[in-house]
C-alpha cells in the first residue's frame, strides 16, 4: 500500500488537536486548544472557516450534518454543519467531557468526562439520556458497536469497559492499562475503535501493541503489533471497509494494519516525531487524516484499501502524474506551512477586511481619496498614515502635492510661482507598540511578553481584559473602564493604564499594583491641565509616561513621582526592558514619505545613564515605525511598516543591524506580520499573520506563529554567503551574553558556549572552502577572526593541503594570538578572573564578549576550589609524565568546551607514531592509511572523539586549575615545546634514529637558542600548584630512596605519594599554593634573570649534545615553517 505523505500545516494553536472527515468526505474539520472548530475543503486551503466553541475544544464528531464538540465549560455542544450555527447543548457534566463519538446511524452520542462518567444522549431529544457509572477514574475514550447494542469505555483506572446500553450494565472489563490519576498524564489517549460493517472486532491499544476482542465471547483473539513501535499507540482508526485498522503513536509513528492477516502494509514517521493524537480514515479509503500535540494537519495520500488490485494499479499512474503536476507549482507554497509560518496561519477571514483578494492598489480610486477606511485599517497611524503610504508611495505625487502643498491654480496663467520641490511628511501620531488602533470596539491594548490586554467598547460594554500567558504571575482580570482608557502596557509587577484629558477632566494615569504586598493596590494621578498622555511603559520598579508637552515623566512602581526631564520631540512610541528605557520621537520633519524619527536609551539602574545620545533611528524608504520593544534578552529591536526588523548592535557602537524582513515570508501584498515577541537564544521572531490586514482582530483569539532570522548578506544562494550570514548572525545575536553578564544578571552558559563552538565551525568551515579556491589572501583574513584553537587547526590544515605559505603566516598569526594573550594575562590575575576571556578578545570579537566568558567562570571557581584544582593537577601532571601511544587522539576544538579555550597545558610528545604536520612527505610515506588520497579534509575528522586537554573542561563547568609546568626535563628525549602543543595538539613526528628520509622531509631544530618561548612566559607567569610545592619539599627523600630513578619515574613516584595524603593534607598543600601566588610572580622573574634554574641549563646541556651527534642540515621551506615551534625551553 504505498503512499505519500504531505507535508504538514498549521491547523491550532499548540496543543491536543482531533480530526474527522464529514459524511461526503469532502470536508476536513479540525479542533484544537484555541477553542476554534476550523473546516478545511483541503489540506492547501489557505482561508479555512473557523467556529469558536469556547476556551478550549476536547473532542469533536461529525455526522449528518451535526457537529458535536466537548469544550472546556463542561458542555457538549451541538452546532449545525458547515453553517457552523449553535444549536443548543446536549449535556453537561461536572468537569470537562474529554471524548464524543456518533453512533453509526447518528442518532445518538457518547461522551466520556473527567468526572468518571459516561453519558449516552438522544440527539434529537437531549433529555433522552443514559449514564453509565462504573469507572473510578476519567474516562479516556468512548466507541458505538456499530449495531448499536454496546457501548466500549476505556479509563485512567487502567479499565477498558464494554457496556450494554440499554440495561446499562457491563458485558465485559479488562484491566489492560496502566492506571494515571489524570488524563494529562496518561501515556496513551487510548482511542478505542469498533470495526465497522461486520462489527466482530473491538480495536484496543495497549501500551505498542493492538488486542483485538471478539463481540460476544469476548475473547481476546489476536494481537497486531509492529518492530517499529517503541513507544505506545495512541489514537486507532478502521478504514471504511473494515479490513484495515491504521495507528497513531506517542512518538509520531503512523502504522496500518491489514487486520485478515495481520500484515503490516504501511508506516510512515511525522516530520517532527510529534505525538499523533488524531485519526481519521476518508470515506472513500484513500486517505487518512492526522493531527499532532503541536497542532499541526497532516494527510497520508495514495491508500488503497480496495481489494481489486486491478483499479488500484490503473489509477496509481495518473493519480501520480497529476499530483507531480501539482507539486511542480505547489511546493514553493507548501513548504512554508511546514513551519507554521505562512500566512495560512491565520484563524479566520478577517472580518475587518473587506475585500481579503484585492490587493492594496484597489483601495485607492483615482480621486486620492481612501475608498473605504475599513479596508485599510493601518496601526493607530489612521489618517496620516494614509496619506504618508498610499498618497506619496505608491500612487503618484501628483494629487499630493497639489493637495498638500497649495490650491490648484489655473494652469494657464499661474498666480504666483508653484512650488515643486520635496513635500513635508505627516508625522506619524503616537502608538503603544503591540496595541490595535484605538478606533476599533474591540481591539488589544498590548500584547507582550507578560499578557494580553484587550479594550471592548460597545453599546453593552465598556471594560478592559487583562489576561497573564503564566497565570503564576497572576489571575486574569476584567477592569470596568469608565475613565476611557486608551493606552495600557503590562509587566511582571503591575497594569499600567492612561486615557486623554477632556474639557472637564485632566489626563490621568492608573497603575494597579498586582504584585504589591499591602492592600492598596490601586494609584491614580492627574497631569496638568492641557497636557496629555501620549506613550507609557512599566520598567523594573518604576513607571514612565511620556506626554503632549514633550516631556517625560517617571514615576515609582508605587506611585512615588521621580525624575522628569523634556524630550528631543513629539514622542511616537517608548518601550522598556529591566531599567532600560528606549524612546522614539521626532527629530525633524520628514520629507517624501520619510518619517525623520530619533531615539534614545537610557539606563535607569543605580547608576542612571543615556545611552543612545539622540540619534536619528534608520527606517526604510517611505516607511513608518510599527513595532518597538527589547528582546527576551534585553537587547533594543523595531520593526518599521515595510516589514523589516532591525536589532542594536552594542558590539558596533550602538548601530542597528537588519535581521529580518517579514514580508518575504507574506504571500500576498496585503498580509503582514503583526510583531508580538522577538527572541535571540534561541532566535525566534514570535508574530502573528495577519490577511488582509496589518493587525489581528481579537477573536477568534489569533495563533502566533514563529519566523527565523536572516541577514540580508549578498549571494545567499551561495555556500559562502550561506555561512557567512550563519555566522555574522551568531555573532551578532551572542551580543546579549556580555550585555546581560556585565548587568550582573545570569546568563545561559551553555548557549553561549554553543554559540561559540558554532562559529568556529563555520570560520572552520569557510576556511576549508576558501583552501579549496586557492583563495589564500582570505584565509589569512579569516584565521584573524578565530579562536587560538582554531588557527592551530587551521595550520595544520594548510600544510596537509600543501599551502605551506599559507600555513607560515598562520603561525606568525598564532603567536600574535599567543603574546596578545600574555600581555592581556597580568591585568586578568590582578582581577581574578579567568583567563578565557583574554583568548577571546584575541579571537577579534571585541573586549566586551569577554566579559560575558568571564562571568561564566566566575561563578564556579568557589565550589571547584577544594575538587577541582587537585584532581585536575593530578590528572594533568600524569598527562605530562605518560609516554602512552595516545597517537592519533588530538585535542578538538569543537568538541564539547572547545568554543571557549582557555590557557592549555603543554604536552609531551609521544615516543613513536607521530605525524609532524609540516613535513612534506615523501611519495610514497604518507602517514594516512594506504589508499587514501593525499589532500584529505580535516573537517571531515573534525568532530571525531579526541583527547581534551585537562584543562579544557566542559562548558558547563569551566575549569580554574593553573597551567602544570614540567619541573625539569626529561632525559634523553627530544621534546620540543611546539606552538600545537601550547593549544594542546601533539603536532611533531618522533623519529627513530634509524629512519633515514630525504633532507628535504628532516626536520632540524635552529643551532642558535631562539628567544624564549611564548609558552615559557606563560608558563613562569603561573602559580605554582600544590602538588608542586610538595614535590620540591619531598624530592630529595624520595631521590634518597630511589636513587636510580629518572625524572618521569621520580615524577610517578611523587603522585603516588601524594595521593596518599589524607584530603585535609592535599587541601592544605594547595592552599598554600595560593598563597604564594602574589610572590610567585616575583621569583620566577628574579630565575629567568638569573638565566633559569639548573635543571633546564641541563637539559639545553643534554639536547645540544644530541643535535651534535645528527648530520647538520640546511633549514629548507619546512623546517623554517616549523622554527616558529620548535624552540629551546
Amino acid at each position: 500500500m504505498p503512499c505519500e505523505r504531505k507535508p504538514m500545516r498549521y491547523g491550532h494553536s499548540e496543543g491536543h488537536t482531533e480530526v474527522c472527515f464529514d459524511d461526503s468526505g469532502k470536508f476536513i474539520v479540525t479542533c484544537g486548544s484555541d477553542g476554534d472548530v476550523r473546516i478545511w475543503e483541503s489540506l492547501d486551503d489557505d482561508d479555512p472557516k473557523s467556529i469558536n466553541v469556547g476556551e478550549k475544544a476536547y473532542s469533536l464528531a461529525l455526522k449528518n450534518g451535526k457537529l458535536v464538540t466537548a469544550g472546556s465549560n463542561n458542555t457538549v455542544q451541538i452546532h449545525t454543519f458547515p453553517d457552523g450555527d449553535p444549536d443548543g447543548i446536549l449535556t453537561r457534566f461536572t468537569t470537562n467531557a474529554t471524548h464524543v463519538t456518533f453512533n453509526s446511524s447518528g442518532s445518538r452520542v457518547a461522551a466520556g468526562s473527567s468526572d468518571f462518567m459516561v453519558k449516552v444522549v438522544e440527539v434529537s431529544d437531549s433529555s433522552q439520556q443514559k449514564t453509565l457509572r462504573g469507572h473510578d477514574a476519567p474516562v479516556l475514550s468512548v466507541t458505538f458497536d456499530p449495531k448499536d447494542d454496546f457501548l466500549a469505555s476505556a479509563s485512567c483506572d487502567g479499565s477498558v469497559v464494554v457496556w450494554k446500553i440499554e440495561e446499562q450494565t457491563q458485558a465485559a472489563s479488562w484491566p489492560v492499562l496502566q492506571k494515571t490519576n489524570d488524563i494529562s498524564n496518561a501515556k496513551s489517549l487510548c482511542r478505542l475503535a469498533w470495526q465497522p460493517r461486520a462489527a466482530q472486532l473491538l480495536a484496543v491499544p495497549v501500551e505498542t501493541k493492538v488486542n483485538l476482542y471478539e463481540r460476544g465471547s469476548w475473547d481476546h483473539v489476536s494481537t497486531l503489533s509492529d518492530d517499529m513501535l517503541t513507544q505506545p499507540i495512541n489514537v486507532l482508526a478502521w478504514s471504511p471497509c473494515g479490513q484495515f485498522l491504521a495507528a497513531g503513536s506517542v512518538g509520531g509513528f503512523l502504522t496500518v494494519w491489514q487486520v485478515e492477516n495481520k500484515l503490516c502494509v504501511e508506516r510512515q514517521k511525522h516530520e517532527k516525531g510529534y505525538t499523533v493524537c488524531g485519526l481519521a480514515w476518508h470515506p472513500s479509503g484513500s486517505q487518512i487524516a492526522y493531527t499532532d500535540t503541536e497542532g499541526c494537519l497532516g494527510l497520508l495520500d495514495g491508500l488503497s484499501t480496495s481489494s481489486n488490485s486491478s483499479t488500484k494499479t490503473a489509477k496509481a499512474p495518473a493519480s501520480k502524474a497529476a499530483k507531480e503536476y501539482d507539486d511542480l507549482f505547489d511546493d514553493d507554497d507548501d513548504r512554508l506551512m511546514d513551519e507554521g509560518v505562512s500566512d495560512t496561519n491565520s484563524p479566520a477571514k478577517n472580518p475587518v477586511a473587506g475585500d481579503d483578494d484585492d490587493d492594496d492598489d484597489d483601495l485607492m480610486p483615482a480621486t486620492g481619496r481612501v475608498r473605504n477606511r475599513g479596508a485599510f485599517l493601518d496601526d493607530d497611524n489612521s489618517l496620516d498614515t494614509g496619506s504618508l503610504k498610499f498618497g506619496l508611495d505608491k500612487y503618484g505625487e501628483d494629487d499630493d502635492a497639489g493637495s498638500t502643498v497649495a490650491p490648484p491654480a489655473a494652469p494657464a496663467v499661474p498666480l504666483r510661482p508653484v512650488y515643486e520641490g520635496p513635500v513635508p511628511t505627516p508625522p506619524q501620531k503616537a502608538f503603544q507598540p503591540g496595541s490595535t488602533p484605538a478606533h476599533l470596539t474591540h481591539r488589544f491594548m498590548m500584547w507582550n511578553s507578560v499578557g494580553i490586554v484587550r479594550g471592548y467598547n460597545d453599546e453593552q460594554d465598556n471594560a478592559i481584559d487583562v489576561e497573564f500567558h503564566d497565570t503564576a504571575v497572576h489571575h486574569a482580570m476584567h477592569l470596568t473602564n469608565s475613565l476611557g482608557h486608551t493606552m495600557a502596557d503590562l509587566s511582571q509587577e503591575a497594569v499600567l493604564l492612561a486615557c486623554p484629558g477632556t474639557d472637564e477632566l485632566a489626563s490621568k494615569l492608573q497603575c494597579l499594583h498586582f504584585s504589591s504586598w499591602d492592600t492598596n493596590k490601586e494609584w491614580m494621578v492627574d497631569l496638568p491641565r492641557g497636557e496629555d498622555v501620549k506613550a507609557l511603559c512599566v520598567g523594573q520598579s518604576w513607571a514612565a509616561a511620556a506626554t503632549s508637552a514633550m516631556m517625560l515623566r517617571l514615576f515609582s512602581i508605587g506611585g512615588v513621582q521621580r525624575e522628569l526631564f523634556s524630550l528631543p520631540g513629539p514622542v511616537v512610541c517608548m518601550a522598556t526592558h529591566g531599567e532600560q528605557l528606549l524612546i522614539v520621537y521626532h527629530r525633524a520633519t520628514g520629507f517624501d514619505g520619510e518619517q525623520a524619527l530619533g531615539v534614545q536609551l537610557l539606563q535607569l539602574g543605580r547608576r542612571k545613564r543615556q545611552v543612545i545620545h539622540s540619534e536619528p533611528l534608520p527606517l526604510s524608504r517611505k516607511s513608518h515605525l510599527s513595532w518597538l520593544g527589547f528582546t527576551a534578552e534585553g537587547t533594543p529591536c523595531y520593526v518599521d511598516s515595510e516589514g523589516v526588523v532591525r536589532l542594536l548592535n552594542r558590539c558596533l557602537g550602538n548601530t542597528w543591524t537588519p535581521v529580518c524582513n517579514t514580508r518575504e515570508n507574506c504571500k500576498g501584498k496585503s498580509d503582514h506580520y503583526w510583531v508580538v515577541g522577538v527572541h535571540e537564544n534561541p532566535q525566534q521572531l514570535r508574530c502573528i499573520p495577519c490577511k488582509g490586514s496589518r493587525y489581528p482582530p481579537t477573536l477568534p483569539r489569533p495563533a502566533v506563529a514563529i519566523l527565523p532570522f536572516k541577514l540580508p548578506l549578498c549571494q545567499t544562494v551561495t555556500e559562502k554567503g550561506q555561512m557567512e550570514e550563519q555566522f555574522w548572525r551568531s555573532v551578532l545575536f551572542q551580543n546579549h551574553y556580555s550585555f546581560l553578564s556585565s548587568s550582573g544578571y545570569e546568563i545561559d552558559e551553555e548557549g553561549q558556549s554553543r554559540a561559540q563552538k558554532e562559529q568556529q565551525e563555520l570560520l572552520m568551515k569557510m576556511f576549508a572552502l576558501s583552501c579549496k579556491l586557492e583563495r589564500e589572501f582570505r584565509c589569512v583574513e579569516l584565521a584573524e577572526l578565530m579562536t587560538q584553537n582554531a588557527v592551530t587547526l587551521a595550520i595544520r590544515y594548510a600544510s596537509r593541503s600543501r599551502h605551506m605559505a599559507l600555513a607560515q603566516r598562520l603561525s606568525e598569526i598564532a603567536l600574535e594570538k599567543a603574546n596578545q594573550v600574555q600581555e592581556e594575562e597580568p591585568e586578568e590575575e590582578q582581577e581574578e578572573e579567568p583567563h578565557y576571556s583574554s583568548a577571546r578578545r584575541a579571537s577579534g570579537y571585541g573586549q566586551s564578549e569577554a566579559t560575558g566568558s568571564r562571568y561564566n567562570n566566575r561563578r564556579h571557581q568557589e565550589e571547584e576550589e577544594e575538587r577541582g584544582e587537585e584532581l585536575e593537577e593530578e590528572e594533568g601532571q600524569e598527562m605530562e609524565t605518560e609516554e602512552a601511544a595516545e597517537n592519533r587522539k588530538r585535542l578538538n576544538p569543537f568538541a564539547k568546551g572547545g568554543g571557549s579555550p582557555e590557557k592549555l597545558s603543554l604536552k609531551p610528545i609521544s615516543k613513536e607514531g607521530r605525524v609532524n604536520p609540516f613535513k612534506v612527505l615523501g611519495s610514497g610515506k604518507s602517514p594516512a592509511a594506504s589508499g587514501q588520497p593525499r589532500v584529505t579534509n580535516v573537517l571531515d575528522s573534525m568532530t571525531g572523539s579526541r583527547r581534551l586537554a585537562p584543562l579544557s573542561g566542559s562548558t558547563g563547568k569551566p575549569s580554574k586549575t593553573p597551567i602544570l609546568k614540567p619541573l625539569a626535563p626529561k632525559p634523553k628525549t627530544k621534546t620540543q615545546s611546539t606552538l600545537l602543543q601550547m593549544t594542546g595538539s601533539k603536532a611533531a613526528n618522533k623519529k627513530a634514529p634509524e629512519n633515514v628520509e630525504p633532507a628535504v622531509d628532516r626536520l632540524k631544530r635552529p643551532e642558535t637558542p631562539p628567544p624564549a618561548s611564548p609558552g615559557d612566559n606563560a608558563e613562569n607567569k603561573r602559580p605554582k600548584t600544590g602538588f608542586q610545592l610538595w614535590l620540591e619539599e619531598n624530592r630529595k627523600s624520595i631521590m634518597a630512596d630511589n636513587p636510580d630513578l629518572e625524572e618521569t619515574d621520580v615524577i610517578k613516584e611523587a603522585m603516588g605519594r601524594f595521593r596518599t595524603l589524607s584530603a585535609e593534607q592535599r587541601l592544605s598543600w594547595t592552599e598554600r599554593a595560593k598563597g604564594q601566588t602574589g610572590d610567585a610572580a616575583d621569583l620566577k622573574k628574579r630565575k629567568r634573570a638569573g638565566g633559569g634554574g639548573g635543571a633546564e641549563n641541563e637539559n639545553g646541556q643534554a639536547e645540544a649534545d644530541e643535535s651534535s651527534a645528527k648530520k647538520k642540515k640546511s633549514l629548507d621551506a619546512s623546517s623554517k615553517l616549523s622554527a616558529f615551534a620548535f624552540n629551546k625551553n
